[in-house]
């Protein structure tokens, strides 16, 4: 794809709705053209519960990311998260009608889109398909595009969701006036952001600890292995300190962000503070100690949770490259050592700014925007794909071509050669046939009686 193609991505999350501008600049960096970002009350963990609320959030952040770099918004890729996200492995077939061609990466997304044919459960549906291992005649083929052969396999990391869940998003994006170019499984896009290739081949876990849910992507020899939706987030944490504590919401989250740790004993026993009443009633002291019990406690669950899926996906001794994360809940104080010490993995936080221009503005480095980005990578990435695959179809010889004479409206049929042509004769001029005159010589000889 051309550099400089506006590209905009859509995060739809439980806390917040971002959207971000970007383009990709000649050095293949991401460059960030302005941004919106606006309270999401319509979502609960990754699912939409509430449309209006939900597209007026949109709208908004929308506005804001038009405003700031002067782009009308018309198209946007979105992320897909939620608990109802689940991912299976396939493997396709296809016997090639002749073997003495060359494969064509035509073939190989012929492969790929009859993976979309697969039965599902009522109510569910595909929601995208990724190749990972190729196979030619059997053999493992690390690029089949030009090889020679009977049959190509292809195993495939098919990731399903809820048809409704899916359709909600896809209404949301046409209310807010909008139209949608891709739909982005969220630690996918997350990934792009965040992981290199050194890491995606050595073996590596995203972990997306965003709002409402913490999200999970498997990658070892550079290829998705496994994913996954953990329906717990930040947000269940504020829950928590909110109940724990006897203290609303709002200031339940103010203390958490700025007070907050994910290990208890890094911090002392006389360190406190104070949280004021509701409607005249004393002030409550929190202790730091007991606030990070608190967030502690949840925190072990959503990393034992962790620990399941990578067992499930059988990756324990493959991830040389450790756990990588990021989201909102990755600005956790201590969050890195409580993940080391409970997965047994070596782990570094993720920042997006590893495929964004230096010209960037410094509050998109931060992880909380990790998805935004990545949609807007990922975007680039397909966009780039699917233009490959236009220009790659062998181009249809085009047949004769009607040509009328603008002065008189007469008909010609043009070819490409004369007959002349081929045999080395010099071409003789056609004629050009009026067909006006024909007609009017054939209804001469006609009684207009005779014409009903």
């Amino acid at each position: 794809m051309s550099e400089g193609k506006i590209i905009v991505g859509l995060d739809i999350g439980t806390t917040k709705v971002a959207c971000i501008v970007g383009q990709k600049t000649e050095n293949g960096k991401i460059e960030i053209l302005g941004y919106g970002k606006t309270v999401s009350t319509g979502v609960r963990r990754g699912v939409v519960t509430n449309i209006f609320d939900t597209v007026e959030a949109i709208k908004t952040a929308v506005k804001q990311a038009s405003d700031q770099s002067g782009v009308e918004i018309n198209r946007v890729s979105v992320g897909i998260a939620g608990q109802h996200i689940k991912s299976l492995q396939h493997r396709g077939v296809l016997m090639r009608d002749n073997h003495e061609t060359e494969i064509t990466e035509a073939e190989l997304e012929r492969l790929r889109n009859d993976t979309f044919k697969i039965n599902m459960t009522p109510g569910e549906e595909i929601i995208d398909v990724i190749r990972q291992d190729t196979y030619v005649d059997g053999e493992l083929a690390s690029n089949p595009v030009g090889m020679l052969g009977n049959k190509i396999e292809a195993n495939f990391h098919v990731i399903i969701g809820q048809t409704s869940a899916a359709k909600n998003i896809v209404k949301c994006i046409q209310s807010a006036g909008l139209e949608m170019d891709y739909m982005i499984l969220e630690p996918i896009a997350s990934a792009q952001a965040v992981l290199d290739e050194e890491e995606k081949d050595a073996g590596v876990v995203l972990v997306d600890i965003g709002g409402g849910t913490t999200d999970i992507a498997i990658f070892k020899n550079k290829k998705i292995q496994h994913t996954a939706v953990i329906p717990f987030g930040g947000n269940i944490i504020t829950e928590d300190i909110c109940t724990g504590c006897s203290i609303i919401k709002h200031y339940a989250e103010e203390v958490k962000v700025k007070f907050g740790s994910a290990l208890a004993s890094e911090n002392r026993d006389d360190e406190v503070v104070s949280i004021p009443g509701i409607r005249g009633r004393e002030p409550k002291e929190i202790s730091f100690k007991n606030l990070a019990h608190i967030i502690q406690a949840r925190l072990e669950e959503i990393f034992e949770l962790v620990n399941y899926e990578i067992q499930k996906a059988k990756s324990e001794n493959q991830l040389i490259a450790g756990i990588v994360l990021t989201g909102g809940g990755a600005m956790m104080k201590h969050i890195q050592q409580l993940a080391e010490f409970k997965t047994g993995l070596e782990v570094r936080i993720g920042y997006p700014n590893e495929h964004l221009n230096k010209n960037t503005m410094k509050e998109m480095s931060s992880p909380m925007y990790s998805t935004g980005i990545g949609l807007v990578i990922e975007t680039i990435a397909r966009m780039e794909h699917d233009e490959f695959l236009e220009a790659s179809k062998p181009k249809e010889k085009p047949g004769p071509e009607l040509m009328v004479n603008a002065e008189d409206g007469a008909t010609i049929a043009e070819t490409e050669e004369s007959s002349d042509e081929k045999t080395g004769k010099d071409k003789k001029p056609r004629k050009k046939i009026d067909l006006t005159k024909i007609v009017a010589t054939f209804t001469q000889f006609l009684n207009p009686e005779d014409i009903d």
